[in-house]
């Protein structure tokens, strides 16, 4: 979602860059100034679309470590149930054994 709308403001301002430097082609002005207009209007753009891809990326950043810390406690929730499931198989095992013990121990009387 965030992507798309990244894409969409990125867009947007190819677009507005785009028409702006038609406009100034189409100015009633001298050609030096026309250049100048072009030069200004380009800059700002990329200064624009720098600031913007900077902000998606530590959107994205953002995003990506939140995620990354909601797998990890995910995970460690999991591995902590297996853990302790582990342990109730354990202790069930351990009494079988100590009952299979009795009975053996009985019949070798």
């Amino acid at each position: 979602m965030k992507n798309n709308n990244v894409k969409l403001v990125l867009s947007f301002l190819t677009g507005a860059a785009i028409g702006t430097g038609l406009g100034i082609l189409f100015a009633p002005n001298k050609g030096s100034e026309t250049r100048e207009k072009i030069k200004l209007t380009v800059t700002e753009a990329t200064h624009e679309i720098s600031d913007r891809l900077k902000h998606a990326k530590e959107e994205l950043t953002k995003t990506a470590n939140e995620k990354k810390i909601a797998f990890e406690k995910k995970l460690d929730a999991t591995l902590s149930n297996m853990s302790y499931k582990a342990e109730d198989i354990i202790t069930s095992l351990e009494a079988k054994l100590e009952d299979l013990k009795k009975k053996n121990a009985r019949l070798q009387k």
